[in-house]
């Protein structure tokens, strides 16, 4: 019986302690003194790589640019909210040569409402069940093989 209250106290402090807000940092920044180091039309993208490290992103369309991207993200049992964000944006030309540098932040980012439509698809809004009943007795069995009657 001395166990019980002791049992409900320790099972209480786990609970209490997995529910504490914890801070997490997502993603790598490049070293601010190696940033500094890169202007535009005097380094390549091996460059780059040797100095930054390889990039957390590369765009997909146009033309090519390179993302080091951070957050700061305050993790809670029911969500999480995003802190800080740092952005480093490197472009290159068609040579490969550095034609831009841009950094944001987390100010800079925009939110992106979703569309909640649905694309309706031809067709019967039927059950599981009538789907697998639904054809018992449509179709006669032939009484000889190979005609079809």
């Amino acid at each position: 019986m001395v166990f019980r209250p002791l049992l409900l106290a320790v099972t209480m402090a786990a609970t209490l302690g997995a529910c504490s807000p914890t801070i997490e940092t997502r993603g790598a920044l490049p070293d601010p003194d190696q940033l500094a180091l890169v202007q535009p039309g005097r380094l390549n993208r091996d460059d780059i790589a040797d100095m930054l490290g390889s990039p957390s992103s590369r765009s997909a369309f146009g033309d090519e640019t390179w993302y080091y991207i951070t957050s700061k993200v305050l993790r809670e049992p029911f969500g999480e909210k995003e802190l800080e964000r740092q952005v480093v944006a490197i472009d290159f030309n068609e040579n490969g040569i550095v034609s831009d540098v841009r950094t944001y932040g987390l100010d800079d980012g925009r939110e992106v409402r979703l569309v909640g439509r649905e694309t309706h698809t031809a067709g019967q809004d039927i059950t599981i069940l009538q789907q697998l009943l639904g054809n018992v007795g449509r179709f006669e069995g032939s009484s000889e093989p190979g005609t079809g009657r």
